[in-house]
């Protein structure tokens, strides 16, 4: 398909993210890109408005504009036509995101079965999916339709998956787990490992039972490396449209819920809930039966307690965690102990002093 005729015209694009056009909706657009890397053929989105007139002298051939902008700037009052097309929308971020789904979408096998792959007699393979080289199923397991098994990975018995999934090489999905339609797990992913539970006996610890389960809703997506333990008696659980970055870990029977979002190297000890829409940073620390209430944000490195309740709606952050304007507070004091420390010196000093004039005075 030559450069003319692949990708979609502005106005289709348009047409997809609800948005105004202005300028030549029959411009072709082939690929999105960075605002910096834009050329002929791409798209690209500015967020804020005072971005707006040093947009129009890019080379991109659309771009993603706040509703009204052009209106707006001064410097934008020349026709559309002597620059890039607009397309004003709502959200620019958003709808470049959806664009760049219908123009680079991810890479998809053929249905098949590799050679060297090893599918129990007794799993259920739905049409249209991929079982790639050296990917083992087993026993009563079954694979919804369109699912992606990449290279190396590994799915015990009992395991159900959903329709249109994509496992990235050597994802392990131990016995008994549950995933639902659409979930993405990358590379290295590891569901339903034992959880890290053991009582003290006199010749030192001894295994609680790990016999529990995990279940993962639909649209879910883990990203490399990340680890879900099953429940110990119950079952450990990530709601739907939750995405959890790299080397996220989540401990048995923790209750994640919909629509969270939580960043690299946190480790969510457990019995841990976390309630729908909680935004969780980077390195955050959760100790057992934690609780994070619906909206809640937590903000990197922060130390969440051991029966910690964080407030829905509310922004925490520190260690251990707190209101954001508390830990913003006591930040702004601990960056003033030298001062503190030379000034309790000073004053130390003076009063040795003047405890040795009154001694002095009084002899």
């Amino acid at each position: 398909m030559s450069e003319e005729t692949s990708g979609r015209t502005v106005a289709e694009l348009a047409a997809l993210v609800g948005g105004r056009v202005r300028g030549d909706g029959a411009v072709r657009i082939n690929r999105v890109a960075a605002f910096d890397d834009a050329g002929a053929g791409a798209i690209t989105f500015v967020e804020e408005r005072r971005l707006l007139p040093e947009a129009l002298g890019s080379h991109a051939a659309c771009l993603l504009v706040p509703s009204g902008a052009r209106e707006e700037s001064s410097a934008a009052a020349a026709d559309a036509a002597d620059g890039p097309a607009l397309i004003e929308v709502a959200r620019p971020k958003l709808a470049f995101a959806l664009i760049a789904e219908l123009l680079h979408p991810p890479k998809r096998h053929a249905a098949s079965v590799h050679p060297t792959a090893v599918v129990a007699a007794s799993a259920q393979i739905e049409e249209g999916v991929y079982v790639g080289a050296h990917a083992c199923i087993g026993e009563r397991a079954q694979v919804g339709a369109g699912t992606q098994l990449h290279t190396g990975v590994i799915v015990g018995d009992d395991v159900r998956i959903g329709r249109e999934c994509v496992l990235r090489p050597h994802v392990v999905l131990y016995n008994g787990v549950e995933l639902g339609a659409r979930v993405v797990l990358h590379a290295g992913v590891c569901i339903g490992a034992d959880g890290f539970g053991y009582v003290r006996d006199e010749d030192g610890y001894r295994k609680f039972p790990q016999i529990g389960s995990v279940v993962i809703e639909d649209d879910v997506e883990l990203g490399a490396h990340t680890c879900v333990d099953r429940g110990a008696l119950g079952t450990t659980r990530i709601g739907r449209g939750t995405k959890l970055d790299n080397l996220v870990q989540v401990a048995h029977n923790v209750q994640i819920g919909a629509r969270v979002v939580i960043a690299a190297q946190t480790g969510i000890s457990g019995s841990t809930v976390i309630e729908d829409d909680a935004v969780i940073g980077g390195q955050v620390g959760f100790g057992d039966h934690a609780r994070v209430e619906a909206g809640a944000v937590i903000g990197s490195k922060a130390g969440v307690l051991p029966g910690k309740i964080v407030r829905a709606g509310t922004v925490q952050w520190g260690v251990p965690v707190r209101p954001l304007d508390e830990y913003k507070r006591l930040n702004a004091h601990f960056g003033r102990l030298p001062q503190m420390r030379a000034e309790l010196d000073e004053l130390r000093q003076r009063v040795a002093e003047l405890a040795a004039l009154v001694e002095t005075k009084a002899d």
